[in-house]
């Protein structure tokens, strides 16, 4: 329930229907729930209603409490913000010609936002490769949970996913860092 006061609205009393809390802290779990939060927080303005990116965010601290490995499940929840607020990378054309990608390897260009087929890599610079079942990893990880979704990413699946996160916000997220010092 809330008060209007003067220039805040106060919360006065609430009821928790469900709550993930007496999970979350254990460090690793707890780690992976502040990186969650950090990227809500940096890509989302106050005050707008995303009803979808709130729903997001609790399935994923939901799956976070529950989950023997929580860092496993941050790539898909980074590319299906990133997805939902618009700056997801086309998945299946070159982001520098527009071709579409052929099969077997893409290139990553972060500062791009988004992978080159081997005729624009070999214009541009080194860039990290994804090989087939990299590239397959990264679309099922985009797709929809009832359109037979990938929950975990490769490791370079996942790598790539970091760095379009690090450019988009222009730094990595600080809350990584905790998740390095747990060798989670």
């Amino acid at each position: 329930m809330m008060h209007r006061g003067r220039s805040l609205e106060v919360i006065v009393s609430a009821e928790i229907r469900v709550a993930a809390w007496a999970q979350l802290v254990e460090p690793g779990r707890y780690a992976v729930a502040s990186v969650l939060a950090e990227l809500i927080d940096a890509f989302c303005e106050p005050d707008l209603a995303l009803p979808e990116v709130y729903e997001l965010l609790t399935g994923a601290i939901a799956a976070t409490a529950g989950t023997p490995s929580p860092r496993d499940l941050l790539p898909r929840f980074s590319l299906r913000l990133l997805e939902m607020l618009g700056l997801a990378p086309p998945l299946e054309s070159c982001v520098h010609c527009g071709r579409p990608l052929p099969a077997g390897s893409a290139w990553l260009d972060a500062e791009s936002g988004g992978l080159v087929d081997c005729g624009c890599k070999e214009r541009w610079r080194d860039l990290p490769e994804l090989d087939e079942r990299d590239l397959e990893n990264l679309r099922a990880l985009a797709r929809p949970k009832r359109e037979r979704a990938a929950l975990r990413a490769t490791p370079a699946a996942a790598a790539a996913i970091d760095e379009l996160v690090a450019h988009h916000l222009g730094k990595r997220p600080k809350a990584m860092a905790q998740l390095g010092t747990l060798g989670a």
